[in-house]
């Protein structure tokens, strides 16, 4: 990933922040010479050092990346970034649209855990976290046993030990504060809430 250091962002807390709001991360693995994607949602253990999830034993992911390094990538916030957003452009128009985002790359090897314990485990703390919201969550206690089994007998867990951490935060560090908040203002008027709160923050140490 391409990285000037104005938009790298190192701060392990806020690389977690983006993780655990946006779980669905897209695992990228290698077999032979052709790449492979797939979009699964993580569990991150920080203290540990892991990232957990499950796919479909159907899903050949398991077997062909048993072992070997992988990375998953987790995309936040993003939104397309209109030149006439900055107050400076109707000055002297030297400004361009672009696209303003926040990622992380997780680098690290691919462990698969067969085990209907870890796997039985793994569902019921991401269902617990995802159906947290609801008024009346969904358990696993709610189908019927056999049901569950069958679905649980159904997937197979990995775990993935971290090796490295990169967050890119593109969000107008780049340019001047009058600028940049022009654009997280415009941003928030139209709905990208987040994306225009971490622009708005990204001048705290100006």
């Amino acid at each position: 990933m391409y990285l000037p250091e104005h938009f790298s962002e190192s701060d392990p807390a806020a690389l977690h922040r983006l993780i655990e709001s946006h779980p669905l991360g897209i695992l990228v693995t290698r077999q032979d010479d052709l790449l492979d994607a797939n979009h699964l949602p993580f569990e991150l253990d920080a203290e540990a050092g892991l990232l957990r999830c499950h796919v479909a034993r159907a899903n050949p992911v398991w077997r062909e990346a048993d072992g070997s390094e992988v990375l998953v990538i987790f995309r936040g916030a993003e939104a397309y970034i209109s030149p006439t957003w900055y107050p400076s452009k109707h000055e002297h128009h030297r400004h361009v649209p672009t696209w303003n985002y926040q990622v992380v790359h997780v680098r690290g090897r691919l462990r698969v855990i067969d085990e209907e314990r870890f796997v039985r485990g793994l569902v019921g703390r991401l269902t617990r976290t995802h159906e947290a919201g609801e008024e009346k969550p969904w358990k696993m206690a709610d189908a019927p046993r056999e049901y569950i089994e069958q679905m649980i007998a159904a997937i197979v867990g990995i775990e993935i030990d971290i090796s490295e951490m990169t967050g890119k935060f593109k969000v107008g560090q780049n340019r001047e504060a009058r600028d940049r908040l022009g654009a997280a203002a415009e941003l928030q008027a139209r709905g990208a809430e987040e994306l225009g709160k971490a622009m708005q923050g990204a001048g705290k140490a100006e």
